[in-house]
């Protein structure tokens, strides 16, 4: 169950938020647009659904922008990707309402379930920090 490009862009946003962290102070949005080729009214979504869960804070103004709402080694992948992508789960058809569609729905979704919970599993071994670059020239520089 591979992850949809728009949980791929959350974590983008999150690393360049994660990496100037230290910095204590918001970060423009062009910023990561421009950086990584996301459109703007795309991330202002995501980054949104992110605010609502509790793991970016916004700041409004002419120095305004995103931070990070905990630091970096408390964020994991799982994190960020269960805001936007949820747990799957399978199609119902709904194209037969017999007792055999029934049992193959259940099965199905708990085939859904089991895969997100894999995925889960694995993406929360990975923090925020653990994917940021250990050399000491920043990439985030414009």
């Amino acid at each position: 169950m591979p992850v949809t490009a728009k949980a791929e862009y959350a974590c983008l946003a999150m690393l360049e938020l994660a990496a100037r962290y230290a910095e204590g102070r918001p970060v423009r949005l062009s910023e990561v647009t421009d950086k990584h080729g996301i459109h703007h009214g795309f991330l202002v979504q995501i980054l949104l659904q992110l605010r609502n869960k509790g793991l970016v804070m916004t700041t409004r103004g002419k120095s305004g922008g995103y931070q990070l709402a905990k630091p970096p080694n408390e964020i994991t992948l799982a994190d960020i990707v269960e805001v936007l992508d949820g747990l799957d789960q399978a199609e119902n058809r709904g194209g037969t309402t017999s007792a055999f569609g029934q049992k193959l729905q259940g099965v199905w979704s708990g085939l859904a379930k089991k895969m997100a919970d894999t995925r889960t599993g694995y993406l929360k071994k990975f923090t925020l920090s653990d994917l940021l670059p250990n050399d000491s020239v920043p990439d985030y520089i414009i």
